[in-house]
């Protein structure tokens, strides 16, 4: 069973803003001031600037594969299974600590005002929160909303009125004095950079949505953008936010407060009554924690379910619930999170979950590098990292680098975590996994072993996210070429197709024959039966094109499988040509035809078809689009003749282009509807299906 897409733009900013604000803004700007002084404001300014190249590059691979799991996913397919463990579990470890202590945050602010004890009201939510998990993403995702428009509110209200108190001059508590930024760095450049990496765990979250990136839909826009607002929003409100503690606190209070942010308030919202303001911000900061351990559970969880699929884990956390979400996987990650929250202290943590996450931010930078290099066809992201591979170096420079500085008990914890998941691997993975990663396909350019079968996963990743907006796959089902045939020998009908589109093309049919006999290890992912599809790319052609053979008693063709040669009965060939420089296109062509292909009684429903145009029509009939002809014999002959604007079509439906006389427009409101127009319609589900019973069905 499959996770349910059901998070838009609005939720991957939720998640990932909610999952970076609670401790990098209620807690370690005292903690770190006393490292760099008023130079933590620069501090917080350059872990943003630091995390962008591993932000890129997590939104390129996410684009490319939308798959549970997150780093360990990334890791796995890139650099193989060895490593997939070692980034798996060191990330779920480091998820783990980092979402205990959100939720200890809660237990603490909570204690500010009401008698409560810490740990216990920190597992009391931690079990909350895997509860609304347990009932569905989206139920998630919409409390995670909640939390962040309460927390922007207030932060932004936090910011306004600082500013307004510190420039105003009209509250004579505040003044704004540059001796208190001198001097601006008190640890000078070693200062600087260590407390850059000291604060870097604040922007750790930004990159979580990567383990929820099977649930997001249209993950090509939403995951890149939501990502970049998130952090666009959260630097912002970061470096705002410090700027007034350290003008309103001053350094060396600063640098002694653990709780700077309700210090500061005491000298804001004067016009609001007593200890109003302190109250405001105790509650954005439970928002702030309550926040990112609900965003922390979400997304942790998917780690034991994608280690489960590929049996680095027990298959049991490979299981979907009949809500839609991995219900062992979630109950794994609270009672880890409930054991930390009991046995362990907060001290450390934060240094050590950054240190290990720096280190996997190192590798997936290389990772995206791997896949670039490895020249796998179905590595389709829809988003590419800008400056690459330079922004990638930069991002595996500068992670090593905050490494070092940020001493050797937080190199030693990720030495020994790295260590331990490798033995983990060596004992319990290994005999298991029979699977090896893109870096094999780099290496093969250079004559080494290569997994093919990681092509075919890859392939079916391309189905499931479908066509792209430019895709020109309607365009290309209404010119295909329908031929019956009756031909017994497979070669021949294969040379036969062969001339009639190169006659199209003007290309050369030996070239395009031999293209079509050739083997890839993508044909293993192109399998259904009775139904086969072949493919060749020609340079500087001006569109696809796809030729259809149907022949009812069917043509053996040879198929090798595991070194193997069998003959299987074939009944509907397809021939697909696209432009050599646009493998992509092609690759996610096919993908839609298997999906066509795979439709419940496929054959019979093409065999009945009484013309070609009919056939045309049954393929281009989808869940969103349609597409039929203007015929006078046929219900659809009520359209001919009638400006468009004059077509009562249900409100959520579009013409997107009109095929005529083997031209093909995008029309306007004023364009009359001729007799043999094809239209191609695209719409919601309901009124496309209310188009296909008016249009087609009732023929």
């Amino acid at each position: 069973m499959k996770l349910k897409k059901e998070l838009g733009l609005f939720d991957v900013f939720a998640v990932s803003t909610g999952a970076m604000f609670s401790s990098g803004f209620f807690l370690l700007p005292g903690l770190a001031a006393q490292y760099t002084g008023p130079s933590v404001i620069l501090a917080y300014f350059l872990a943003g600037i630091l995390i962008l190249p591993s932000m890129f590059s997590v939104a390129e691979i996410s684009t490319a594969l939308p798959r549970s799991g997150g780093a360990y996913f990334f890791l796995d397919r890139s650099l193989g299974p060895m490593m997939g463990t070692i980034g798996g579990i060191g990330t779920y470890i480091a998820l783990l600590l980092k979402t205990a202590f959100a939720l200890v945050g809660i237990g603490a602010y909570g204690a500010i005002f009401w008698d409560v004890p810490i740990k216990e009201t920190a597992v009391v939510f931690a079990v909350l929160f895997a509860i609304l998990n347990i009932f569905g993403a989206r139920k998630s995702s919409g409390i995670q909303k909640i939390f962040v428009i309460g927390l922007l509110i207030v932060l932004g209200a936090f910011i306004a009125d600082g500013f307004w108190n510190i420039f105003s001059g009209n509250n004579p508590s505040i003044v704004f004095d540059q001796n208190d930024y001198n001097p601006f760095f008190t640890g000078g450049l070693d200062g600087l950079v260590f407390t850059t990496g000291f604060v870097f765990v604040s922007f750790l979250g930004l990159t979580q949505i990567a383990s929820v990136a099977e649930e997001i839909k249209n993950p090509e826009r939403n995951i890149p953008l939501g990502m970049g607002l998130s952090l666009l929003v959260t630097a912002l409100i970061y470096v705002l936010g410090v700027f007034i503690m350290v003008s309103v606190i001053g350094n060396e209070a600063l640098s002694k407060d653990l709780s700077p942010a309700a210090t500061a308030v005491e000298h804001l919202f004067g016009w609001l009554p007593e200890k109003a303001g302190l109250y405001i911000i105790v509650i954005a900061a439970l928002f702030a924690f309550a926040s990112t351990g609900n965003a922390g559970i979400l997304a942790t969880s998917r780690y034991p379910l994608a280690m489960g699929r590929d049996k680095l884990f027990s298959k049991k956390f490979s299981k979907i619930s009949r809500w839609g979400t991995p219900v062992p996987a979630i109950l794994l990650t609270a009672a880890l999170i409930v054991l930390f929250i009991i046995v362990l202290t907060e001290e450390g943590i934060v240094k050590l979950a950054s240190t290990f996450q720096l280190f996997i931010f190192m590798v997936i930078n290389f990772s995206v590098i791997v896949f670039r290099n490895s020249k796998i066809a179905s590595y389709d992201p829809g988003y590419h990292s800008p400056l690459y591979p330079w922004m990638q170096l930069f991002g595996i420079i500068s992670s090593l680098a905050l490494m070092f500085y940020m001493g050797w008990g937080a190199l030693a914890f990720t030495l020994a975590t790295i260590v331990l998941a490798y033995v983990w691997y060596m004992f319990f993975v290994r005999s298991k996994v029979k699977r090896e990663g893109a870096i094999y396909h780099w290496f093969a350019l250079l004559g080494k072993h290569q997994h093919d079968e990681l092509e075919n996963e890859f392939m079916m990743i391309l189905r499931e996210k479908g066509l792209r907006q430019d895709d020109t796959f309607n365009q290309t089902v209404v010119r295909s070429q329908i031929h019956i045939v009756n031909y017994t020998i497979f070669e021949d009908l294969v040379q036969e197709m062969a001339n009639a589109i190169a006659l199209e093309l003007n290309v050369d049919d030996k070239i395009l024959c031999e293209e079509f006999l050739k083997t890839t290890p993508i044909d293993p992912a192109l399998v259904i039966p009775e139904v086969s599809l072949l493919y060749a790319k020609q340079p500087h052609i001006s569109h696809p094109v796809l030729h259809i053979a149907l022949c009812a008693e069917g043509i053996e063709k040879p198929i090798e499988k595991d070194g193997l040669i069998s003959k299987e009965n074939i009944r509907i060939f397809f021939f697909l040509v696209n432009d050599q420089n646009n493998p992509k296109e092609q690759l996610r062509m096919l993908s839609s035809i298997l999906n066509i292909a795979e439709r419940d009684h496929f054959i019979k429903d093409v065999f009945s078809a009484k013309t070609a145009r009919k056939i045309v029509e049954y393929l281009l009939h989808d869940k969103r689009y349609i597409s039929f002809s203007l015929t006078k014999n046929e219900p659809s002959h009520i359209l001919i003749n009638k400006k468009l604007m004059e077509v009562s079509f249900p409100k959520d439906v579009l013409v997107v282009f009109i095929d005529r006389k083997n031209t093909s427009f995008a029309p306007k409101g004023n364009t009359v509807l001729l007799e043999n127009d094809v239209l191609t319609i695209v719409g919601e589900p309901k009124s496309i299906n209310i188009l296909y019973d008016k249009f087609i069905l009732s023929e």
